[in-house]
């Protein structure tokens, strides 16, 4: 979620519980049976396959899961056509948030995202109303390997990064959103262990909510639409998001 650094997000994503990850699970699986029926089962000849992928090991998703995902839409399998929906709103005191979807119902999923909006103090708007505050950038994690800052900078840059940051932990790396591909499989060339890579939609600007029920009503939409097996996305721009601890 933006608003908070991405790995801050991957964090709390491998410390969830065993319904959660299973969500998580489904989710990536619906991607991946969408890119499939798209580009191919061949990852090889398939760059956002071969990103999916990725994404699904750093998740925890077993590898006969995604072998068995990736048959099954190949085949004849799997029958679903999942469609891409995007919808923005504004959560409690003009939070903009901008969800995507992918539905095979999107009557359903229009009016379940609606109904969040609706519930918890904010209103779903109409295409674009939020999306111009919002870059689409390319976020890629990798391990800080505790290479010294020079090294990683020329790495990063020889990869293809725009820009990166250093944390204690990992090193947070950004770039052209179609460049995540290049940039990953570079820096994994490089002997780097990428924990995230991904497109992303990072805010221009961000709300504040000092007011203790539309804190409380903002971590509730979120959590339903998180909770959403059509929700793939949500990205947001509130700036004091509580932490795990903090809720």
């Amino acid at each position: 979620m933006s608003g908070h650094s991405k790995w801050e997000n991957i964090k709390r994503k491998k410390g969830a519980t065993d319904a959660a990850r299973a969500k998580i699970f489904t989710k990536i699986g619906r991607e991946i049976a969408v890119v499939v029926k798209m580009g191919g089962p061949d990852p090889a000849g398939n760059a956002k396959l071969r990103d999916l992928i990725a994404k699904a090991k750093a998740n925890n998703v077993p590898n006969d899961n995604i072998d068995r995902i990736i048959k099954k839409a190949a085949g004849d399998g799997d029958k679903n056509n999942y469609e891409s929906m995007v919808y923005e709103g504004y959560g409690p005191n003009g939070v903009a948030v901008i969800v995507e979807c992918l539905t095979d119902n999107k009557n359903r999923t229009a009016a379940d995202v609606r109904s969040y909006f609706s519930k918890f103090g904010g209103n779903m708007g109409n295409s674009g109303c939020v999306s111009y505050l919002f870059s689409d950038v390319g976020t890629v994690v990798i391990e800080n390997n505790g290479a010294d800052e020079d090294k990683i900078m020329d790495d990063v840059f020889e990869a293809g990064a725009d820009d990166f940051n250093v944390e204690d932990d990992v090193v947070e790396i950004a770039c052209a959103p179609n460049s995540v591909t290049a940039v990953r499989e570079s820096l994994e060339g490089l002997g780097y262990k990428v924990l995230s890579a991904e497109a992303d939609k990072i805010p221009s600007t961000y709300v504040t909510l000092t007011d203790e029920d539309s804190i409380k009503k903002m971590g509730l939409l979120l959590e339903y639409l998180e909770d959403n097996d059509d929700v793939q996305n949500v990205y947001h721009n509130w700036e004091n998001m509580p932490s795990d601890d903090e809720e």
